[in-house]
């Protein structure tokens, strides 16, 4: 690191468990965020503050006003432009050091999968089941580590699934894919704007550490936040050994 990163940094070197060997791993990482919304924005905007030095932002949407009263990577100015270049956009002036691309699209099976074999990380901040079932295979099968959240309402959600150990359940363990879940949207049953920011803001964290191999991660355990009543709950999660998603995998 030169002198300028020493002194950008220098809050993280100064923690023990970090110092400089940490930070050149964040240096040297690339993170994957899918949906740079209401979770994506906090979640893409500490990353690139703490130096992920690369960032890939994948979201096919445009910037609505109605987005503004929680999504902060975007503007006023920038209604009506790409959601991901927006975000470029913010992570480039909190971070001019790192390297962010932006891509305007809505990835299938295949694009995903050829995302996530270049991540070292990946943050799922999208908003639909669909989605989140086809980022949680690719990550099943090229075994990369999954930071997902979720926000409705006042309630919010967040957990890491990480396949690497073979022995932690996928999301799919979780939330079986061949089960009818419902998407309900934010346009028609709101969100408290704080939430998204909170749960965004432990995706990040999630995702630091297990690029640094710090601390001990959410795999395993789902962290659901009661907004209304600020009170959180902790719930263990086992892994299913008929899961048709990781099953089969974790035998190779």
């Amino acid at each position: 690191m030169n002198d300028q990163q020493l002194l950008r940094y220098s809050r993280h070197i100064l923690l023990d468990q970090i110092g400089i060997e940490g930070q050149q791993k964040l240096l040297a990482a690339h993170a994957l965020v899918i949906g740079a919304g209401g979770l994506g924005s906090p979640a893409a905007m500490y990353l690139a503050s703490a130096g992920v030095g690369q960032i890939t932002l994948v979201d096919n949407d445009t910037v609505d006003l109605t987005n503004l009263q929680r999504q902060i990577a975007h503007t006023t100015e920038r209604v009506g432009q790409p959601k991901a270049e927006s975000a470029r956009q913010t992570l480039g002036q909190i971070n001019p050091e790192i390297s962010v691309t932006a891509l305007n699209e809505r990835a299938d099976e295949a694009r995903l999968h050829a995302l996530v074999a270049e991540a070292d990380v990946v943050l799922d901040c999208t908003d639909n089941f669909a989605t989140r079932h086809a980022v949680n295979r690719a990550c099943v099968a090229l075994r990369k580590p999954l930071v997902s959240g979720a926000v409705i309402r006042f309630d919010g959600q967040i957990s890491v699934f990480d396949p690497r150990s073979g022995t932690q359940p996928c999301y799919s363990c979780l939330f079986p894919q061949d089960q009818k879940f419902e998407d309900v949207a934010c346009s028609t049953m709101g969100v408290f704007a704080p939430l998204v920011g909170v749960v965004g803001a432990m995706q990040a964290a999630e995702a630091l550490k297990l690029l640094m191999d710090v601390g001990t991660s959410l795999a395993g355990r789902l962290l659901m936040l009661d907004g209304l009543y600020m009170e959180w709950t902790s719930i263990s999660v086992a892994r299913n050994g008929d899961c048709p998603v990781c099953a089969s995998s974790a035998a190779k």
